[in-house]
C-alpha cells in the first residue's frame, strides 16, 4: 500500500473514528458537570430542616422563631429560586464555553483567536452597558445578603412602601398611596428594612404646659401597659412598654414618649391602638390638649 494511501486511512481513521468520540465524550462530561451543578446549587439554595449550609442561613439566623411563617416561608422561597437560577445559568454558560472551546481544539482549530476576541467583546459590552451589570450585579448581592424581600416594609430613599417583587434589575415596591415605584437595583444606596427581626413602636403624646405633667405620666403608661395586654394585639408584642419620660418641650406643649418592642411591621398596629387609648384615658383624666388653646382632650368615642 502506498503512503498516500496510508496517510489518507489514518486521516479517515481520526475523522470518522476518533474526533467523533472525542467530541462525544466532551459533550456528555460536559452534561454530566452542568447536572452535577445544578444538584449541588439546588443543595445550597434550597433550605433544608436538617440546619445543614444553605445561602438561605442569614435570613432563618435573623428570624425569631415567633416570626417564621407562610409569609417568610414564600419569601425563603422566592430567594431560593431567583439565586438558584442566577447560579445555574452561570454554571450553564460557564460549561458551554469550556465544552465548545474543547470541540474547536478536538477538530484542530486554534482556540486562542476566540478567546482575544471574546475578551474584547465582553470589554466593549462592559463599557456600552454599565448600568445593566450595576443592576445586576447589586441585584445579587442584595439577594445573597437577604437586605429585602417580598412583603417587607422598606425605605429606600425616594420610595417607601411594601415590597412586591424582588428581581436581579428591578425591585417593585407600592407606597401607601396605591402608588407602584421600579427602583433599580443599582441605584439604590441604601435600604431601611422595618421588616426584619423586630420593631419599635415610638408613642408621642403632646399635652398642654398647664396640665399635671406627672398625673399624664402615670396615666399614659398605665394606659398603655393595659392596652398591650389587650386580645386584638397582645400577639404583637414582644415586651412591656417603657416610659421614657417627658421627650420634647415647645412653646405649643409638651411632647411625652413611650416604645414598645413588637414584632415586626406591626409597630403601626399598636401606635394606633396605644394612641386611642391614651386619647380616652387623657380625655377621662381632663389632661389638656396643647392646641388650639389648652382644651381638655375630647374622648374619641364621643
Amino acid at each position: 500500500m502506498s503512503q498516500l494511501a496510508i496517510e489518507l486511512t489514518e486521516a479517515g481513521r481520526v475523522w470518522l473514528i476518533q474526533r467523533p468520540i472525542e467530541i462525544v465524550a466532551y459533550i456528555a462530561l460536559a452534561l454530566l458537570i452542568r447536572f452535577l451543578a445544578h444538584r449541588g446549587i439546588d443543595r445550597l439554595t434550597k433550605p433544608r430542616s436538617g440546619g445543614g449550609p444553605s445561602l438561605l442561613r442569614p435570613l432563618r439566623e435573623r428570624a425569631s422563631a415567633e416570626a417564621r411563617g407562610s409569609r417568610l416561608s414564600e419569601r425563603r422561597a422566592h430567594r431560593a429560586t431567583t439565586i438558584g437560577s442566577v447560579l445555574k445559568s452561570t454554571a450553564s454558560i460557564a460549561v458551554l464555553v469550556w465544552c465548545v472551546l474543547q470541540i474547536l481544539s478536538a477538530v484542530g482549530l486554534d482556540v486562542r483567536p476566540f478567546l482575544a476576541s471574546a475578551g474584547i467583546l465582553g470589554l466593549a459590552i462592559g463599557f456600552g452597558a454599565q448600568n445593566l451589570v450595576r443592576d445586576f450585579l447589586s441585584g445579587i448581592f442584595m439577594l445573597l445578603e437577604d437586605q429585602y424581600g417580598v412583603g417587607d416594609v422598606v425605605d429606600l430613599g425616594e420610595a417607601v412602601g411594601t415590597i412586591e417583587s424582588v428581581g436581579l434589575r428591578v425591585t417593585t415596591l407600592r407606597d401607601v398611596n396605591g402608588t407602584l415605584w421600579y427602583c433599580r437595583n443599582g441605584e439604590i444606596i441604601r435600604v431601611g428594612n422595618m421588616s426584619q427581626g423586630y420593631a419599635v413602636a415610638v408613642v408621642d403624646l403632646p399635652v398642654a404646659h398647664a396640665s399635671d405633667i406627672d398625673r399624664a405620666c402615670d396615666v399614659a403608661q398605665q394606659t398603655a401597659e393595659e392596652t398591650v395586654t389587650a386580645s386584638n394585639i397582645e400577639s404583637d408584642v414582644l415586651e412591656p412598654p417603657e416610659f421614657l419620660g417627658v421627650q420634647k418641650v415647645t412653646a405649643d406643649g409638651v411632647t411625652l414618649r413611650l416604645t414598645v418592642k413588637v414584632k415586626a411591621s406591626r409597630q403601626w398596629a399598636v401606635q394606633r391602638s396605644i394612641h386611642r387609648a391614651v386619647l380616652d384615658a387623657f380625655a377621662a383624666e381632663k389632661i389638656r390638649a396643647p392646641y388650639p388653646n389648652g382644651l381638655p382632650y375630647t374622648s374619641s368615642t364621643a
